[in-house]
């Protein structure tokens, strides 16, 4: 008797990718850089790690840091536009 096997494979549908916005032009020493900590335990310790190894090879004009109220929503539009005003790119991090 052959087994017949049905796989199931739970992935999302891929999502349109956004068009590239207009591109913005980088000064040398005039680099700003967003933080968004999702508030996760140790996520702050991380992403000083991640900006003090940035900070150690390139130069820094700016740096505005700013976290979520809680790690199980997206960030609210005001902190995203305030990131977009604010930095040349943004990283973001979760740990534990």
């Amino acid at each position: 008797m052959a087994l017949k096997i049905c796989l199931v494979v739970p992935e999302a549908p891929m999502l349109p990718l956004a068009s590239a916005g207009k591109q913005r032009e980088l000064k040398r020493n005039s680099l700003r850089i967003g933080i968004l900590d999702n508030s996760k335990g140790n996520a702050d310790h991380l992403l000083r790690f991640v900006v003090e190894g940035i900070q150690s090879a390139i130069a820094v004009k700016s740096i505005v840091s700013l976290r979520k109220v809680t790690s199980g929503k997206g960030a609210p539009a005001s902190v995203l536009d305030q990131l977009a005003a604010d930095a040349d790119f943004v990283v973001s991090a979760m740990a534990d």
